[in-house]
């Protein structure tokens, strides 16, 4: 009888693992611009969210996000990439954490603690470009191992920008 219960246990446990699949996340939706996003780390989710999507096109804006870190940050790089239809159009880099100039708060964490971030933010757009695309965004650290992965699927068809 114990063998069959823990045998049950062993196989729900690696059912949950094998298809743990993140949640999408609503970051805004207002009445034709919707933000969405969902982590694309098979192991970690994270919290983010801003008030309203029309901040986005302000000059600055502030965001809420929060993440427990897998892995130390010494080292800190974002990855973007602007998809369309399936390809990619666009892609952006920048070194966020380095040794001797690190641009963020969080640079030098370790792995398990906790970063929480509330406050402003520049993008530096004017406007939300119309339609519907995906942005994949992807935090590595000096391992290159994943800190944060996320998709953020955009969904704009305003006639005029805000």
């Amino acid at each position: 009888m114990k063998t069959s219960n823990v045998l049950a246990l062993i196989l729900l446990l690696l059912y949950i693992n094998a298809s743990t699949e993140w949640p999408t996340h609503t970051v805004c939706k207002e009445s034709n611009l919707e933000i969405y996003y969902k982590s694309c780390d098979p192991q970690q989710d994270f919290a983010f969210s801003i008030d309203r999507c029309s901040d986005i096109t302000s000059h600055t804006f502030n965001i809420r996000a929060a993440i427990v870190l897998r892995h130390s940050i010494k080292q800190l790089y974002l990855k973007m990439n602007l998809i369309i239809n399936g390809k990619t159009v666009l892609s952006y880099s920048e070194s966020l954490c380095e040794p001797d100039n690190p641009k963020l708060i969080f640079c030098g964490k370790k792995k398990g603690e906790h970063i929480y971030y509330e406050g402003p933010v520049t993008l530096g757009i004017k406007e939300i470009p119309q339609g519907e695309y995906t942005v994949s965004a992807v935090l590595t650290n000096e391992d290159r191992l994943t800190v944060a992965c996320a998709d953020f699927t955009v969904k704009n068809y305003l006639d005029d920008y805000y």
